[in-house]
C-alpha cells in the first residue's frame, strides 16, 4: 500500500480514537484514593494506589478494576504525596501489574517516621529500573488524546489560570485562612483533565490555605464538568472559594465509612451552584441522614462491603455518564 493510500485509513483511525471515551473507575480503597483512567488513545493513568495491607486489598480492587477496562499495564502511576492511604499501596500492586512511569513531585517533604518509611518502600519500586518523572505546577503529562495539566505541586501552584479559568472570584473577600498545614496533603499534586469539552480536577489532599491560592483573587482553574472532592470529603479542606469556583457539574466524594464525607464539607460541596448530583463511595456514618446522597447514587452502604467502585465514562462533547457498580444505577449528565 502507497504512502498517499495509507493516509485516509490513518486519518480514520485517528477520527476514531477521538470519538472513544475516556473512561474512569473510581476505586474503593476505604477513605483513599485510587482513580484508573483509560484515555481514548488506549493510554492508562493511576491516580494513587490506595493503602497497603488488609491481605492486599486495594491492591487486588486495582487490579480487577484494570482488567474491567481491558487493562494489563499501568502506562502511568501519579502519586499524588506520601501519605499511607495514597502511595502506601505502590509496591504490592508493583507486585501484581507492570507500571511504565512513576509520576510524583519529588522527595518527601515531611518529617514523619510513616512518611519517611513510605518513601523508603516507594524508592525501592523505583530502584527495580522504573521511569521516574518529578513534576512542577505548569507541566503537562505525557499523554495522548488529553490534556493533563498540573496546577499544584509540592506546596506551589501555577503563576496563571489556566485555560478556562481566570475569573474574578466573589467570594474572596469572605474567605478565612486557616493555620498552615506543614504536611504532605498541603504539598499534593493537583491536576485538571481536558478532553475536548470535558473537563476533570482531582486536588487530591490540598488543605485550606492552599485551595484558597487557587481560587482567590482570580479562580486559576474555572468551571469543570466533574470534580473529585478534595482530601475524600474531610473539613480540613473544600473551602467555599475552590469548590463554588469550579462550579462542578457532577461530584464523587471517595470517603470511606469511617473517613470524610465531614458534614460541613458535604454540605459546601451539595450547595455548589450548578450542581447536578453529588456522588459518594461509602455511605458516610458522620453525615447520617442530613448529609449523605440519596441511596442510589452510594457505591457501598455497609462499613464491611465488598468495595464496589464508580465508573465515569465522558465524551469529548462534555457528555457524561456516572454508574454505580454496586447496583448497575447509571445517569448521563449533558452540558
Amino acid at each position: 500500500m502507497t504512502a498517499r493510500a495509507l493516509l485516509p485509513l490513518l486519518a480514520g483511525l485517528a477520527l476514531a480514537a477521538q470519538a472513544q471515551p475516556l473512561r474512569m473507575v473510581f476505586v474503593d480503597t476505604e477513605g483513599g484514593q485510587a482513580t484508573l483512567m483509560l484515555t481514548p488513545r488506549g493510554e492508562s493513568l493511576l491516580v494513587d494506589a490506595g493503602f497497603p495491607g488488609n491481605n492486599g486489598r486495594d491492591s487486588d480492587r486495582i487490579v480487577a478494576a484494570a482488567h474491567r477496562l481491558g487493562i494489563l499495564k499501568i502506562d502511568y502511576l501519579l502519586v499524588t504525596h506520601y501519605h499511607l492511604d495514597h502511595v502506601g499501596g505502590v509496591p504490592e500492586l508493583a507486585a501484581k501489574m507492570p507500571i511504565g512511569v512513576f509520576i510524583d513531585h519529588g522527595d518527601n517533604t515531611e518529617n514523619s517516621a510513616q512518611a519517611k518509611a513510605l518513601e523508603d518502600a516507594y524508592r525501592k519500586v523505583l530502584a527495580t529500573g522504573a521511569k521516574r518523572l518529578t513534576v512542577k505546577p505548569g507541566d503537562v503529562l505525557p499523554l495522548k488524546g488529553v490534556r493533563i495539566e498540573i496546577v499544584a505541586a509540592r506546596g506551589d501552584r501555577i503563576a496563571k489560570a489556566v485555560k478556562g479559568g481566570g475569573q474574578a472570584n466573589p467570594l474572596c473577600p469572605q474567605a478565612e485562612r486557616r493555620a498552615d498545614d506543614p504536611t504532605e496533603n498541603a504539598r499534593s499534586i493537583g491536576f485538571l483533565l481536558t478532553y475536548g469539552r470535558f473537563r476533570f480536577v482531582d486536588l487530591a489532599d490540598l488543605t485550606w490555605n492552599k485551595e484558597l491560592e487557587l481560587a482567590c483573587p482570580q479562580h486559576l482553574i474555572g468551571p469543570v464538568d466533574l470534580y473529585l472532592t478534595t482530601h475524600h470529603g474531610l473539613d480540613q479542606s473544600g473551602c467555599p472559594q475552590i469548590v463554588h469556583g469550579l462550579r462542578p457539574r457532577v461530584a464523587i466524594m471517595n470517603n470511606g465509612a469511617r473517613k470524610g464525607g465531614s458534614p460541613a464539607a458535604w454540605r459546601i460541596v451539595a450547595s455548589s451552584p450548578g450542581l447536578q448530583d453529588l456522588w459518594q463511595l461509602h455511605y458516610s456514618l458522620a453525615g447520617g441522614k442530613e448529609a449523605n446522597v440519596s441511596e442510589e447514587r452510594i457505591a457501598n452502604l455497609e462499613e464491611r462491603c465488598q468495595g464496589f467502585a464508580i465508573e465515569v465514562e465522558a465524551g469529548r462533547d462534555g457528555v457524561l455518564t456516572v454508574r454505580n457498580q454496586r447496583n448497575g444505577y447509571a445517569k448521563t449528565y449533558r452540558p
